[in-house]
């Protein structure tokens, strides 16, 4: 069956050989909506996935610029994250000496200092959700293991998985069972 029209695309969306445009809009310049009235995420709707994806891309820049406290990363952002990743982040700062304290305990052999900046963002997010949400231990750990596929080295997702079903282990001991 042949391909569709696709008519123009963006060069910017950089889209892959098996990429399917299902449409665009060309908005003229003078009818786009102001940034200011937008927040992150599409049409500002965002999944906890996208959420937890930008939290942590935050956190790991916030950390790589000496920020301190990591939430001041928010001051600075021109659109409004979304609001799972402001609490992400939020919560991360707030708790970030108790986090670390927790996950350097659970990693004597690996001190916290040693570990990948983007695996340590990792922990102290999803050790955040398992101490401080309501959010289960499945969704917690799989979701950081997922990121941790993503964005870190190739063996950082099972480093990842120890440490988070350690510490849910020792938060939600009623759910790890």
């Amino acid at each position: 069956m042949p391909e569709p029209d696709q008519g123009p695309v963006p060069a910017e969306l950089a889209l892959g050989d098996d990429d399917v445009v299902e449409g665009v809009e060309i908005v003229p310049h003078d009818e786009r909506p102001d940034p200011s009235d937008r927040t992150s995420g599409f049409d500002g709707i965002g999944t906890r996935r996208e959420a937890r994806e930008r939290a942590l891309a935050l956190l790991f820049e916030a950390e790589q610029r000496g920020l301190d406290p990591l939430v001041d990363i928010l001051t600075e952002l021109s659109i409004d994250p979304d609001e799972y990743t402001r609490e992400l982040v939020t919560g991360v700062s707030a708790y970030h000496r108790e986090l670390d304290a927790h996950l350097s305990r659970l990693s004597s052999s690996w001190p916290l200092d040693r570990m990948p900046a983007i695996d340590r963002a990792l922990l102290r997010m999803g050790a955040y959700e398992l101490s401080h949400t309501e959010v289960p231990v499945g969704v917690c750990i799989s979701e950081a293991v997922e990121l941790a596929k993503r964005y870190s080295t190739d063996d950082s997702h099972r480093f990842v998985n120890g440490m988070l079903a350690a510490v849910a282990s020792e938060v939600r001991a009623d759910q790890t069972d």
